[in-house]
């Protein structure tokens, strides 16, 4: 069943793509493709195996998320979506009943790699704290906030990509919220207008800064230097966050090396600007996106070690 109560069919277009699980992996990949954005760029670095892989992680993510933060319904229609999809995934998991098509790509590559269960639960409840959002007091509230919604989908990544051991886990959720900590910033205008402030009052308080001054565009001193101070804090968590390399296999360095080039471009960019987010969405244009990743790839073959005979 879908999130809404009805039985869900994959996309016509996929007849004859073969089994079910290479039309379950075909529909995540093809998901991928029109709604990833930043992160597609980067998954294309990865061998075609972990990038079909990750696809399908993406895919459940993208529907977990979708159903969350759909204007169309109201919040209890929502939450009730969110209920019925974490019943689809536990009916997936625990009875192989697939009732969406990304459910028997996910169910494999969750059962190859190894990837925590409550790791996807913990994605689904990440969703629902959003739907009565009524901001964060402290840091400590935002960044277990920042784990449900994006530090736990960087523990299920490294498990598709290679770990070498659990420090590459607790990496990678320190990643997630570097992640998570950009996209806060890049999009303080929008989530304003729509009622919603992700940054803890403690911060506004301290850098006598009006949260209702996002809405308004108002970028006074009080602004930048809080935005000077969680940019700051930002770098911190990606800094942290790198020791990931060491903690993963060769394979799996590339993709994360191109997804912290592009977001940290965020951030520069951010900089550069002076801070202005206010009156424009920042973003980093497709060429440079498309550079990043190719250049990732290309340095990435350049450091593999040479063929013994």
């Amino acid at each position: 069943m879908s999130p809404d109560g009805e039985t869900w069919t994959a996309d016509a277009t996929l007849d004859g793509v073969g089994s079910d699980l290479d039309r379950s992996f075909a529909w995540c990949r093809e998901l991928t493709r029109r709604t990833a954005g930043n992160f597609y760029y980067a998954f294309r670095v990865l061998p075609r195996d972990r990038f079909r892989d990750t696809c399908a992680l993406y895919a459940f993510m993208r529907i977990t998320d979708d159903v969350g933060d759909d204007p169309t319904r109201a919040v209890a229609e929502r939450r009730e979506g969110l209920r019925n999809w974490r019943a689809a995934l536990a009916a997936a998991l625990d009875e192989d009943r697939m009732e969406h098509p990304c459910h028997a790509a996910l169910v494999d590559v969750v059962r190859r790699h190894g990837v925590p269960r409550h790791c996807l639960d913990d994605v689904v409840t990440g969703v629902e704290s959003d739907l009565d959002h009524e901001g964060f007091e402290t840091f400590e509230q935002l960044e277990r906030y920042c784990y449900h919604v994006a530090g736990v989908v960087g523990v299920c990544c490294v498990h598709v990509w290679g770990m070498r051991n659990e420090r590459a886990a607790e990496a990678a959720v320190e990643l997630g919220t570097a992640f998570q900590l950009t996209n806060i910033l890049r999009d303080l205008a929008e989530d304003a207008r729509n009622g919603r402030v992700y940054l803890p009052r403690e911060d506004f308080e301290r850098f006598d800064c009006d949260p209702a001054g996002l809405a308004a565009g108002v970028r006074d001193d009080g602004f930048r230097s809080l935005m000077r101070f969680e940019v700051g804090r930002a770098r911190e968590y990606y800094e942290r966050g790198s020791r990931v390399f060491d903690d993963v296999e060769p394979e799996a360095r590339p993709i994360l090396s191109a997804m912290i080039r592009i977001y940290r471009g965020l951030l520069d960019e951010i900089e550069r600007r002076d801070f202005d987010v206010l009156t424009e969405r920042v973003g980093l244009s497709r060429t440079r996106k498309l550079w990043i990743s190719v250049d990732t790839i290309v340095r990435g073959w350049l450091r593999r070690p040479a063929p013994t005979s």
